[in-house]
């Protein structure tokens, strides 16, 4: 088995990754910009409730985001891959930081309409993409590949941050002045924006039109003539870079099947408390059990990609939620609801941490922002028709029936992964 963790260069030659002042500053404008976007998720729906009264008025904010989000996810890998992936990161953050920062102008002078609100659930939603895998890419040039891990799972920590921070300074801002979470997430994105543009990798990460992204100075594990080809791949080079590796094609496939069963747990959760009458105060205790078990399952990473192939790994995870499913749909109160959760989102880091490594490792450097967001956009996809289908099987199964199905559905694309030989098989590529 190959080490993923495995060393080529001497140790003395490398900064240690706490040292290492480019990643850690953009780390950091990353986080504080992810908490100010789980504040303001709080606050949209509830402003768009106060003005309208319409619940359906207040998912389409999130539905405009998600889809604006998904549709803009090739053009974004097609352009990060083709100009230098700092600007880009810039740009992005700065039409997030604009975009907030007009709604907060505008609700504190009374001036707010809900078309702005729905106009900016769509820039919002566009721009995530870009920036995400701009920031992604620019990690990978500033960071040593023997390090790719460790600061992959690092990335990891800042997602627990943000949820567990987030939601209850968002409501604490609402409650103290309802344009307050607005501000303060515009001010976040400034931070992010402010990060992105102090950080200079030392080498640009990407030079468009040159030979030298093909992945041989990059730790690609494979494909060493496929970089050639890259330019008549189009948009669609990332997808056609994950559906001809068989292993790579399984695992965003099982990971989208993880995120169908996966992304309404939060929902069925809040349901089953709210038919025990449970407290407010309780349900978003429960709640917190994710954010916390994400944060806990950050120490895993390391041990478990040392300890096992990728394959077998992320087969072990998804497996592993099967049961904790069906034991949501059937114990009662917030302490056990809030367990399982957290049981439920140990092995997410890891589990993500594994596929951006794949990714990354084994794609030629000039087609990774395409195959990077091709697989955020195929992932993401189990997320709304996961969602909505969960809603239909509460109203209709309730949540103990709701909850068996979702298990139903993860235990299915669990058998189909496990019989492909070459997911089975998968090793890590070489740093």
């Amino acid at each position: 088995m190959t080490d993923p963790i495995a060393t080529t260069r001497p140790p003395a030659a490398i900064t240690p990754l706490r040292r290492n002042w480019r990643f850690q500053t953009l780390w950091a404008g990353s986080t504080t910009a992810l908490t100010g976007v789980s504040a303001a998720d709080v606050a949209y729906p509830l402003v768009i409730l106060s003005m309208t009264g319409s619940p359906a008025l207040a998912g389409l904010f999130g539905l405009l985001q998600a889809s604006a989000m998904l549709v803009s996810g090739l053009p974004a890998g097609q352009l990060v891959d083709r100009y230098d992936r700092r600007r880009v990161l810039i740009a992005a953050e700065g039409v997030r930081a604009a975009t907030t920062g007009t709604v907060a102008l505008l609700f504190a002078a009374h001036q707010l309409p809900l078309a702005v609100l729905l106009a900016a659930a769509v820039l919002l939603g566009a721009a995530q993409p870009f920036g995400g895998a701009a920031r992604m890419l620019l990690v990978r040039s500033v960071v040593a590949p023997e390090q790719l891990t460790a600061a992959l799972t690092q990335d990891e920590v800042r997602g627990g941050i943000a949820e567990l921070v987030g939601p209850s300074l968002g409501g604490m801002l609402y409650s103290l002045g309802r344009a307050l979470p607005f501000l303060f997430s515009a001010l976040s994105f400034a931070v992010s924006l402010l990060c992105a543009i102090v950080v200079r990798p030392d080498t640009p990460p990407n030079v468009p039109g040159s030979g030298s992204g093909s992945g041989s100075g990059s730790g690609s594990g494979s494909g060493s003539g496929s970089g050639d080809a890259v330019e008549d791949g189009g948009i669609f080079a990332g997808i056609k870079a994950l559906w001809a590796d068989p292993a790579l094609r399984a695992t965003v496939v099982l990971v989208a099947f993880l995120n169908a069963a996966g992304a309404p747990l939060n929902l069925c959760a809040i349901y089953l408390l709210h038919r025990e009458s449970a407290s407010s105060w309780s349900i978003g205790l429960a709640l917190s059990g994710a954010a916390v078990g994400g944060l806990a399952g950050a120490a895993l990473v390391k041990p478990l990609h040392r300890r096992f192939r990728p394959g077998r790994l992320l087969l072990g995870i998804v497996a592993s939620e099967v049961p904790l499913v069906i034991a949501l749909g059937l114990v009662h109160g917030p302490w056990l609801i809030s367990a399982i959760l957290f049981c439920t989102m140990l092995g997410i880091p890891t589990l993500s941490v594994l596929m951006d490594v794949l990714i990354i490792r084994q794609v030629p450097e000039r087609q990774r922002g395409r195959t990077i967001t091709s697989a955020m956009t195929i992932v993401a996809l189990g997320i709304p028709v996961g969602t909505g289908a969960a809603g239909l099987l509460l109203q209709y199964l309730g949540g103990t029936g709701a909850l068996l199905a979702l298990a139903g559905l993860l235990a299915g694309g669990s058998a189909w992964a496990a019989a492909q030989p070459r997911l089975r098989a998968a090793h890590w590529p070489a740093a």
